[in-house]
């Protein structure tokens, strides 16, 4: 063993082994091995520190924690970033109902099993009636929001949704509508020849509360060309909610995953996100909470003629919340998919960044026809956010407290 003075005055100590000698810039016997760890260990250090100072880390860092960060390490950097965008111990959750307006959708992406063609026997557009036996029990048990989503129908046009959304609000003044997302936007669109901020503020005029971040997928060409190949391109979803972020039209962010895309695709969905909330006029509400969820396989078509199944798994899914917490510094509010994750991840992400459970979803027919049956009471769901050890806190779809 020898040592040598470095130019700023510190030594470091030569370790011979078989004639060759091993360096320690930490004073300490080493390998080379040990080394590579000891660095890779202060770059996640660094990126730790860099994100709890609310700095936007890049996609190459973004990359770097997904794929070598612990996990444990990752919850604990998102449980705090989550204290910092929304202090204390609540946990928000709500009522509402999501109603399909029809299943009849031109887009037919290989990932759904709810849609149906023009003809088929069990198609339908929902009537003025059954939307009401659906919004009177729903108020019966509390709650006060629509969830209206459904397929692009060719045969319903703007004129169709700005009466649905009036007749609506002329029969519950007080129901919200949270409604409608970007690739229905983009469709009415280019049916009226209209713009987009157009159709968004007829809508809004007609009565729609807030856009929900609907067929956001994974934002990347490549993943739409496959999974949803006639849906709204990653820019026009993105130009949607420019002009809903303009109109100061409260909207969400989804990301599905899952399937064919890439741990880098990933990380550019959430950057591409942040980078658009970055843009909206200060007091707008732009994104006020993003969710992601895991692809439900069941039965579709990516499986049955792909083969392409859920690469889900509960870790994987706790490392997305405390990433998208670690990411997007912007937006306050993590919402986890307790409807496909069920009740021990959906607990385990309140530790690891999210701050929320979302609804308990009176009704629901998208994911639950690809194999997800979670389904929670008001009760229970209170009850699951006790359990974990936080408050619950019942909300609107601005988050506000009510």
């Amino acid at each position: 063993m020898s040592s040598r003075k470095t130019e700023d005055g510190s030594w470091k100590l030569q370790y011979r082994d078989n004639n060759n000698f091993f360096t320690s810039d930490f004073r300490l016997p080493t390998s080379d091995l040990l080394i590579n760890n000891l660095l890779a260990l202060m770059i996640l250090d660094e990126l730790y520190n860099r994100a709890l100072n609310l700095e936007p880390l890049n996609i190459e860092e973004g990359i770097a924690l997904y794929t070598t960060a612990p996990v444990e390490e990752l919850m604990f950097v998102a449980s705090r970033l989550r204290q910092r965008h929304i202090p204390g111990n609540t946990v928000g959750w709500m009522i509402d109902r999501n109603v399909n307006i029809t299943n009849i959708c031109f887009s037919q992406c290989s990932f759904c099993n709810f849609c149906r063609k023009k003809g088929s026997p069990d198609s339908y557009v929902t009537t003025i009636d059954e939307y009401k036996a659906k919004i009177d029990e729903m108020l019966l048990l509390g709650g006060d929001q629509l969830l209206l989503q459904g397929g692009m129908n060719p045969a319903l046009g703007l004129s169709f949704y700005t009466d649905l959304f009036g007749n609506l609000k002329k029969l519950y003044p007080t129901l919200k509508l949270h409604a409608l997302g970007p690739p229905e936007v983009v469709y009415l669109a280019r049916k009226e020849h209209a713009s987009y901020s157009k159709v968004l503020s007829s809508l809004v005029e007609a009565g729609l509360d807030s856009l929900p971040g609907a067929g956001a997928e994974i934002l990347s060409d490549r993943v739409r060309n496959y999974v949803s190949p006639a849906k709204a391109t990653t820019e026009e979803w993105l130009a949607v909610m420019r002009e809903a972020h303009k109109l100061n039209l409260p909207t969400s962010a989804t990301m599905m995953f899952g399937h064919v895309e890439t741990t880098r695709e990933r990380i550019e969905h959430l950057i591409k996100l942040r980078d658009l909330q970055t843009e909206k006029e200060s007091g707008h509400y732009g994104f006020i909470t993003f969710i992601p969820w895991p692809f439900q396989d069941d039965g579709t078509v990516l499986l049955k003629k792909f083969g392409v199944r859920s690469s889900y798994n509960g870790p994987d899914y706790i490392r997305m919340i405390a990433l998208s917490r670690i990411m997007l510094n912007n937006i306050r509010n993590i919402q986890a998919s307790i409807l496909t994750v069920g009740k021990e991840i959906g607990m385990l992400s309140l530790h690891a960044g999210a701050n929320d459970l979302g609804s308990i979803m009176i009704e629901e027919n998208v994911v639950s026809a690809a194999g997800s049956n979670n389904r929670f009471s008001a009760t229970e769901m209170q009850e699951i956010i006790k359990e974990a050890g936080f408050v619950p806190g019942r909300r609107n779809q601005k988050y506000e407290q009510i």
